[in-house]
């Protein structure tokens, strides 16, 4: 394997656990591991997606099998996940899902340096489910909350996915970072033109109700210009999906469902703007949403919600348009406002990429990790040198 100019000199073995991401996720495999095994570790990943072991790009993906429902995976998947990840005698495990914190704790009683990274603040994460009462998940948030201020102090280090999360473990856990989630360098560059564009805009991304699915559709009924909506992404519910597609708005949706990374260039390519139009509630409020940074990237404006954080990036690069994402009237006139000034849409595209070029971008990000892993490492050979 090639080591890159700064790497390290012998191989640390890293190993990645998660029982809920798929093999390839974007943050967890194409960007973290792959970074690490060109920086010269020995990574594994492990995962329970039932699609077997292999090898890509320099990482081994140790498969545990799938194994269906919920709690399946909370209890059997994890200790699957356990039991292959004490196999392989790491140097450094990496936890990425909230439910493995236990794996954590046990890995650490066996003399392993272990690091948490939180992909979400996972106690506001739960004040937003719709499935309980709101007082069970008030006591549900409160004893997670509650685990996390046992548990990661006693960990190794901890990565939070954005500024707000870094600043929440900080308290925990001096040996804390943001490695945010920014795209690749190059990876959504559009194949074509602006003057190929077609009258279309993209939702990428996960289609649920506090995503804004409902009030985007609704938006569409309401286009004065001939405008379609390419919507890249799932259901989250069938009772949703159902009603959404009652909608008078439906008629100008192109459904795309679920696309590979391919597949999203070629949309956000032929898209003269992104929405990422989310409700202000729970984590949206303080998060860095990758869609908005890929829509930047893919050199496409961006209608986003008027959340104070994001409207700073959008309106402080000239972006975009921000919105208030329960009126579809408001989106509907971004839209077609958009559309009907392509000279201005194409400018707010250039402003987009450059911002992601200049800052918010993986190689930045890399440097981070790289640095934090390099910290762990030192501290880990002057305990052994101790």
């Amino acid at each position: 394997m090639r080591i890159a100019a700064g790497a390290v000199a012998a191989p640390y073995r890293i190993v990645h656990l998660t029982s809920v991401h798929p093999r390839h996720d974007t943050r967890i495999f194409i960007k973290q591991c792959r970074t690490l095994a060109a920086q010269g570790y020995d990574v594994t990943l492990v995962v329970a997606d039932g699609k077997g072991d292999d090898e890509k790009d320099g990482v081994a993906i140790a498969d545990v099998g799938r194994l269906p429902g919920r709690i399946n995976r909370i209890l059997r998947s994890t200790r699957r996940v356990f039991q292959n990840a004490a196999a392989l005698d790491a140097h450094i495990y990496h936890l990425h899902d909230p439910e493995l914190i236990p794996i954590g704790l046990r890995l650490k009683r066996m003399g392993k340096k272990v690091i948490f990274d939180s992909h979400e603040d996972v106690p506001q994460q739960l004040l937003d489910k719709p499935y309980l009462n709101p007082a069970a998940l008030r006591l549900l948030a409160s004893v997670f909350a509650s685990y996390e201020r046992y548990a990661c102090p006693r960990f190794d280090g901890i990565v939070g996915a954005t500024p707000f999360i870094r600043d929440k473990f900080l308290q925990m856990n001096p040996r804390t970072v943001d490695i945010s989630n920014f795209p690749l360098a190059g990876e959504l560059d559009a194949p074509c033109g602006w003057n190929e564009k077609r009258d279309e805009v993209c939702f990428v991304g996960g289609v649920d109700t506090i995503r804004g699915a409902r009030e985007i559709v609704c938006a569409c009924a309401l286009l004065r210009s001939p405008t379609r909506l390419n919507l890249a992404g799932q259901f989250a519910e069938a009772a949703l999906e159902a009603s959404v597609k009652a909608e008078p708005g439906w008629q100008r949706v192109n459904e795309l469902g679920f696309l590979d990374r391919a597949g999203v260039r070629a949309v956000l390519g032929r898209s003269v703007a992104g929405l990422v139009t989310s409700h202000p509630i729970g984590n949206f409020l303080y998060g860095q949403p990758i869609k908005m940074f890929e829509y930047m990237a893919a050199g496409i404006p961006v209608i986003a919600s008027n959340i104070p954080s994001w409207r700073t990036i959008i309106e402080g690069n000239q972006c975009g348009i921000c919105v208030d994402p329960f009126d579809p009237a408001a989106i509907a006139a971004a839209i077609d406002y958009l559309v009907a000034n392509r000279d201005l849409a194409e400018r707010m595209g250039e402003n987009g990429k450059k911002a992601v070029r200049d800052r918010y971008n993986w190689g930045v990000e890399a440097k981070k990790l790289a640095a934090f892993y390099g910290a762990i490492m030192k501290s880990d050979a002057g305990a052994r040198a101790a």
